[in-house]
């Protein structure tokens, strides 16, 4: 009986110490299982502004986001024109555009506050709405042309070319049909790609790198950690902005002219000079070169190594046997010919290559959607399923908070496609009386052909963040450019339709760029529309105006060698010569 008992006892100790080790792990899997939670909850967004009253979309929309807007706008602009002018190559200004805003109006509303003043706090969304409108004003400056198609009219650029050196080809700037043809070709792009927007951002889920990230900075700059990190980022821009300011204030007394300066400086020696290999001292690439990707970089190097290195000298020395000796340096029967549509046809077959491709990926991913998309809904069959439907993934607590209030304040879409015609038809109407060789069947065409074309380039951002505005306006240039025919103005009218197709496809990106930074800050997409047509009509008049400033201070702008040689103009008008 002894032994008995004891064997029992020993089960029934071993049984407690099996229960206490299953409780114990029950315990440690429970504490994980809640400080995963917790910490989930944590790193929820929504969760930290849960307390936080969403403003209705009309008070998103105030004074002094768009008072500051107009500000920021005119500076933007002046650093995308001198892009523009010299460069040519423009780096996403969102994140710029957000941070600044938060800067300046934190700071008036600290003051008001200080006094007793505030009436209304600094939301998210309100700083949402100042870097859309922002990045809508000085869009306009690379949109509008006027380092490319819309200079490429000018007299400057027409007198490098003999063959498009004639009164119907020309048409030289001014600021009042400058101002008139941006606001009848600037809008239509925003109502073209209105009614997609939930597809776009809800069913597809595209990510749009930079809206997102912007969305991210705003989002951290609205909580207390991000106050203070917003304060350092605007100090170390202060900082290198009085650099580069200082740097260029000096750099003016060492430059007597045209590749004089630090600017034309022969590092590698003056042979290496003439073949154009100097070291350009300018801050402003400097600047482009950290922000651009280094494929960027490393293209371009590679590009003006084997260009001005090695193809143009080879060229050179074939003068005389290839193209006669006594043409000047601008005649495309020259050695310019060479230059010119040499780059032109790599430029046009990367951007045709790309094209296919984010084409062809934009249908891929299309069909795939839509095909996954019909599985979910299919219909048990005679008790059973014919075959197992993929269940969406939950939703977490961002998400559903997102699509709750980006789903109520909808835009109707009789509205959109009432703007759509009215805009294409007063457009239709307008354009040839700016543009006399642009006939008004060829403007329906393309705003037949702009809503698919729209699409296409705002699923493809959403994809890759790479817009491809720049190549259907080259598409627009060879084939309006054909279909009006050299003898009846053909350069021309294949300049005005880049105009009008680029202007479509570049602002329909740009709107369903700030659609996803507003879906993620809860900004309303009706303050967001709002904020990028107000913030279009701002650069259809900034945008002239500031390009003004650049054509008459500087008389050599355009001209090769000078310091805003405005390259792609060259390239613009050339390339529609070829074709």
């Amino acid at each position: 009986m002894v032994i008995e008992n004891s064997r029992d006892e020993k089960v029934d100790k071993g049984l407690d110490r099996g229960s206490d080790v299953v409780s114990d792990r029950d315990l440690d899997a429970e504490e994980k299982k809640k400080t995963e939670d917790e910490e989930e909850e944590i790193q929820t967004v929504e969760r930290i502004f849960e307390s936080k009253e969403v403003p209705p979309w009309q008070k998103q929309l105030t004074f002094r986001a768009f008072f500051v807007s107009f500000v920021l706008g005119i500076l933007f602009t002046f650093i995308v024109m001198k892009l523009n002018l010299t460069t040519g190559i423009i780096p996403s200004l969102n994140v710029s555009a957000g941070l600044l805003g938060f800067f300046f109006v934190k700071t008036w509303t600290k003051l008001l506050q200080k006094s007793g003043l505030l009436k209304q706090p600094f939301t998210r969304q309100e700083n949402t709405v100042i870097q859309t409108c922002v990045v809508a004003s000085s869009g306009i400056a690379f949109s509008g042309g006027f380092g490319s198609y819309l200079f490429g009219m000018s007299e400057v650029v027409a007198k490098q070319s003999t063959e498009a050196n004639d009164a119907q080809n020309i048409k030289n700037p001014a600021l009042g049909w400058m101002i008139g043809f941006l606001f009848v070709v600037s809008f239509l792009g925003l109502f073209s790609v209105v009614p997609l927007r939930k597809i776009m951002i809800i069913d597809f889920k595209l990510t749009y790198p930079s809206g997102t990230a912007t969305a991210h900075l705003i989002n951290s700059f609205h909580t207390p950690q991000g106050a203070k990190l917003a304060k350092r980022q605007v100090r170390a821009l202060g900082k290198f902005f009085s650099f580069s300011f200082l740097w260029g204030f000096f750099q003016w007394f060492f430059t007597a002219g045209d590749g004089c300066g630090f600017v034309n400086f022969p590092t590698f020696g003056l042979k290496a000079y003439e073949n154009k290999f100097y070291f350009d001292f300018s801050a402003t690439y400097v600047g482009v070169g950290m922000i651009c990707p280094y494929l960027i970089n490393i293209s371009l190097l590679i590009g003006s190594i084997l260009s001005w290195g090695i193809m143009w000298p080879l060229i050179n020395s074939r003068k005389g046997d290839w193209y006669s000796a006594d043409l000047s340096p601008s005649s495309l029967h020259g050695q310019q010919g060479y230059r010119v549509f040499i780059a032109i046809a790599v430029i046009l077959g990367d951007g045709l290559y790309n094209f296919f491709k984010v084409l062809g990926h934009t249908l891929f991913r299309l069909y795939q959607q839509l095909h996954q998309k019909d599985s979910l809904t299919i219909l048990p069959f005679g008790g059973r399923r014919r075959s197992s439907p993929v269940t969406p993934p939950s939703l977490s607590y961002d998400d559903q908070r997102r699509t709750q209030l980006f789903l109520e304040d909808q835009i109707p879409t009789w509205f959109v496609i009432v703007g759509y015609v009215t805009i294409a038809i007063i457009s239709t109407a307008t354009l040839p009386h700016i543009f006399h060789q642009l006939k008004w069947y060829h403007v329906a065409v393309i705003y037949i052909l702009a809503p698919t074309l729209a699409f296409c380039n705002a699923y493809g951002c959403g994809l890759t963040d790479w817009s491809l505005a720049s190549t259907y306006g080259k598409l627009a240039i060879f084939t309006i450019g054909a279909w009006a025919g050299a003898s009846h103005g053909g350069v021309l009218a294949g300049l005005a339709a880049c105009g009008v197709m680029m202007n479509i496809v570049s602002t329909a990106s740009d709107l369903m760029q700030d659609f996803k930074t507003g879906y993620m800050t809860l900004a309303s997409p009706r303050s967001m529309f709002v904020s990028q047509v107000i913030g279009t009509a701002m650069g259809c008049v900034i945008s002239p105006c500031v390009f003004w400033l650049f054509y008459k201070a500087f008389h050599n702008l355009g001209v090769p060698g000078s310091e805003y040689p405005a390259p792609f103009a060259r390239l613009s008008k050339h390339g529609n010569i070829g074709g």
